[in-house]
């Protein structure tokens, strides 16, 4: 009877000890173990980030929200992440508390189509570049500049672009352009284009190529070289921003940005492009 006791007591424990060993198998994960790279972002500049309802596309779940962030700057912080063994974590907020986040602390990096300009150097460091957001022209394929080579070539044409960006600035280097006043949005811009109330808009690249997608009567003009929109690099020259001083963050990133080359970004902007809410 004593012995009965015993292994029925043996059996116990040895059933205890490996429940205890499943559960702690089954209950974490290697995510547990990672380090956390906190990344954040508007959620709000397609084609570069934005919010949606659901992980379609390989979305992800934005920090105490019931949202899921996606864009080229969500495909590029997976990559990232993925590069460095961390588990990403998105944070949606608003453009003017993404550096104060991520100075106080509450975010690593901020990945949101941000230009690499001095004054923002003198706050945070930022990353090799990203994305460059070169500045090209929309017009219709119908229209009398279609089949335009370079900036010269759009010669008095009635153009405008969005208010309070270097694009509408930029359209004074179109020679004797019937400047029109500035538009609150790319929408109201398209809108405008295909009414035929302009012949060409002034804009980036991503964004332009994001609104022919979602309208295929319209066309993008890429002017290479001198035949193109001059402008400084601060215009179009976008990084990551960490933590002044952050150097070990910095370094990490900029390993992973080396390993990323011009081809795979090209297609990481396709697929934005293509996931884009505006292209639904």
């Amino acid at each position: 009877m004593k012995v009965t006791k015993k292994i029925a007591a043996i059996i116990a424990v040895c059933v205890l000890t490996i429940g205890t060993a499943l559960i702690a198998g089954c209950g974490g994960s290697a995510d547990s173990d990672k380090k956390v790279l906190r990344v954040g972002l508007e959620c709000a500049y397609a084609p570069f980030n934005w919010a949606q309802n659901d992980d379609a596309n390989g979305a992800v779940k934005i920090a105490d929200a019931d949202q899921y962030a996606m864009g080229y700057d969500i495909l590029m912080a997976k990559k990232i992440a993925d590069g460095m063994g961390y588990k990403l974590e998105i944070h949606k907020m608003e453009w003017d508390g993404l550096i104060p986040a991520v100075n106080t602390g509450k975010i690593d990096a901020v990945i949101a189509g941000m230009s690499i300009t001095e004054k923002r150097k003198q706050t945070v460091d930022f990353s090799d570049v990203y994305y460059n957001a070169s500045i090209v022209a929309l017009v219709k394929k119908d229209g009398k500049y279609a089949e335009a080579k370079s900036v010269a070539d759009l010669k008095g044409a009635v153009a405008t672009s969005q208010l309070n960006t270097v694009w509408y600035d930029l359209i004074d280097q179109i020679p004797n352009a019937d400047k029109q006043p500035a538009i609150d949005n790319v929408p109201g811009m398209v809108v405008a284009l295909t009414s035929g109330k302009v012949d060409v808009l002034v804009l980036d690249k991503p964004t332009a190529m994001a609104a022919a997608y979602a309208n295929p009567d319209l066309k993008m003009l890429d002017f290479k070289d001198e035949g193109g929109f001059k402008a400084s690099t601060e215009d179009v020259e976008m990084g990551i921003a960490v933590k002044k001083g952050n150097s070990e963050l910095l370094q990490k990133i900029n390993e992973q940005l080396a390993k990323i080359n011009e081809d795979d970004r090209a297609k990481m902007m396709e697929e934005a492009i293509k996931d884009q809410p505006l292209a639904k």
